[in-house]
């Protein structure tokens, strides 16, 4: 049955190249509703519009008495738009790609229903008034999506074949535990800010700030321990892929994320004592976002994926070969 990409498909044959800045292109975008949505949470505008999925229950847009938290909360949701046109490029570009990468093509499709949960849960945090632990989901799913977007960005790079390890497999598992170590990292910052200074919502005199409730200092506290396990983690991998002799991307990305979890490090202990401003804040939001990114490529690096090899189909109108005398 034709369907309306495989119609384009017929016309349009992206490049390698077209279908790997697409897929980059997603990621970019990724990051950048993560951006937009810490913006949200750090201003308090997560009821700029006060319904969803409407801005009010009358207009589609903010209004001016809504001043700039309105406007601050629809932007958030318009960019989603923007996403989806990315995602949708790299979706239809991996689908009309000669040949065809359905791998690439299911990765799109991912990302597109990943935003779509993400959507739901955002309207589900207005309609709860800012309940702190769906903001702090509604991030965690932001960064699901991120991590399917750098899977799809790293597999455009590769063929379609078999992976093949370039590394032994405790060094594959140990740069799976690096990952699994930031991840931890980057849910617990989430928890802390939920925690501390910025939940979502600034509150009133009737209605104080909801947020979560656990101890600030100490998941203050766990979030410094976790960050110094990740760089003590990521040094020790500089050493080891030093001495396996591992491929030289895989030991330029591990320099980056050292890199760039020094600086979150050093960002986060000036925000913790500085009673977390908000600018800091936001730019600690889309480290965490570039640290979970670096991780993430890690192990891409270890591995490489060639072509599938081509069927081999005969010719249809070639002769049948002649029989062969056998020996009596």
């Amino acid at each position: 049955m034709r369907t309306p990409s495989s119609l384009l498909a017929d016309r349009w044959h992206p490049t390698a190249e077209t279908v790997r800045r697409a897929a980059l292109a997603a990621l970019v975008m990724s990051v950048v509703i993560v951006l937009t949505g810490g913006a949200v949470r750090l201003t308090a505008s997560g009821l700029g519009c006060t319904t969803w999925p409407r801005c009010t229950g009358e207009s589609l847009t903010p209004t001016p008495e809504m001043g700039l938290h309105g406007v601050i909360e629809f932007t958030n949701r318009m960019l989603t738009y923007v996403l989806c046109a990315a995602i949708a490029w790299a979706t239809l570009a991996a689908r009309c790609a000669t040949p065809w990468r359905r791998g690439l093509t299911r990765l799109g499709w991912a990302q597109f229903w990943l935003v779509m949960s993400n959507a739901v849960i955002g309207g589900v945090t207005v309609l709860t008034h800012l309940n702190p632990y769906v903001v702090a989901l509604h991030m965690v799913a932001a960064m699901a999506l991120v991590w399917v977007a750098v899977l799809m960005w790293e597999r455009s790079k590769e063929g379609d074949g078999a992976p093949r390890a370039l590394v032994a497999e405790p060094i594959l598992r140990l740069s799976r535990v690096l990952v699994l170590v930031v991840g931890l990292l980057v849910l617990a910052g989430t928890l802390v800010t939920g925690a501390g200074h910025h939940p979502g919502s600034s509150g009133t005199m009737d209605k104080p700030v909801r947020r979560i409730m656990l101890d600030y200092d100490r998941l203050a506290q766990a979030h410094a321990d976790l960050a110094f396990v990740a760089v003590g983690l990521t040094i020790a991998v500089i050493f080891v892929f030093a001495a396996v002799k591992a491929p030289r991307a895989a030991r330029d990305r591990v320099r980056d994320l050292m890199l760039v979890l020094v600086l979150q490090g050093l960002l986060g202990f000036v925000q913790y004592f500085t009673d977390a401003p908000e600018v800091m804040v936001g730019v600690h939001m889309v480290g965490a976002a570039l640290t979970w990114i670096a991780a993430l490529r890690i192990p891409f690096a270890l591995r490489t994926r060639a072509d599938e090899p081509a069927a081999v189909v005969p010719a249809p109108d070639a002769p049948a070969p002649a029989p062969q005398a056998t020996a009596v």
